[in-house]
């Protein structure tokens, strides 16, 4: 029992302190151990002709089905180490039933988990593994004008003068906190009337806009929110919802066109 607590342990240890501590011998250990356990614990509570040996090779092909989500691999491993298809059927049902429990709470096998962590993983979904290899801070747009709500509409309009863009982030001055945003069709009635410019604020034209982006949202959500909407840019916030830029659509799929190129001449 103790070497089966202090294997896996040992294994994680090495791995995190950046040794090669094995994945398959490890895994067929382990499951031996588990076999041979599980048959001692059978035993004392009186279950009688249990082959410990039999039990060690189920224990393994266990391990290796649900460790590398494989389990035809396991089954026919193990069967190849024995020479023969005696323990085939109880093979076949410990490896099967590791394998959907793991894959129940572990999408991917240890192989592929930690490029799934880090959406790099390559799948036969092309677009959306695009869309996973690209970074959200690498899409920021920041040359948005900036305008604060106490600000006139003279100075808006000068935003405007200064700026080709046609939406415009609306922030606290104090501590950047996003507020909303102004649209230049919201004002195109009233930008040309001077009589408007030091009456009007920006406070009283910023609206909040149906969906914002968090930077640490993942490309998928934020495609989708472009899909459910008809917008062209979406405000990019950080966690405490301070004002990064803006993502655009039309960038994303320049990037992704880019990127669909490369991938496919690979």
């Amino acid at each position: 029992f103790i070497v089966l607590l202090m294997k896996p342990i040992a294994t994680s240890l090495t791995f995190a302190a950046g040794g090669v501590g094995g994945i398959f011998m490890p895994s067929l250990f382990v499951g031996a151990c588990t076999g041979l356990l599980t048959a001692s614990v059978l035993s004392q509570f009186g279950v009688q002709d249990i082959n410990a040996a039999n039990m060690a090779l189920v224990g393994m092909a266990g391990t290796i089905g649900g460790v590398l989500h494989a389990p035809l691999t396991a089954v026919f491993l193990i069967a190849e180490i024995t020479g023969g298809y005696k323990l085939f059927v109880p093979l076949l049902m410990v490896s099967v039933i590791s394998y959907v429990v793991t894959r129940r709470f572990i999408t991917n096998s240890i192989y592929t988990y930690q490029l799934a962590q880090r959406n790099e993983l390559m799948t036969h979904h092309v677009d959306k593994k695009v869309i996973n290899f690209m970074k959200l801070d690498n899409l920021i747009e920041r040359n948005f004008a900036v305008v604060y709500p106490g600000d006139s509409l003279r100075v808006l309009v000068k935003a405007v003068e200064g700026t080709s863009r046609n939406i415009f982030a609306v922030v606290d001055r104090d501590d950047n906190t996003f507020l909303g945003i102004i649209k230049l069709d919201n004002i195109r009635n009233i930008m040309f009337k001077p009589e408007y410019y030091d009456k009007v604020f920006v406070r009283d034209l910023v609206f909040r806009p149906d969906y914002t982006v968090r930077i640490d949202e993942s490309m998928e959500s934020v495609v989708t929110k472009f899909s459910h909407s008809d917008k062209f840019n979406i405000a990019v916030l950080d966690q405490n919802n301070k004002y990064l830029g803006f993502v655009s659509r039309a960038r994303i799929f320049s990037i992704y066109r880019r990127m669909s190129r490369q991938l496919s001449e690979e």
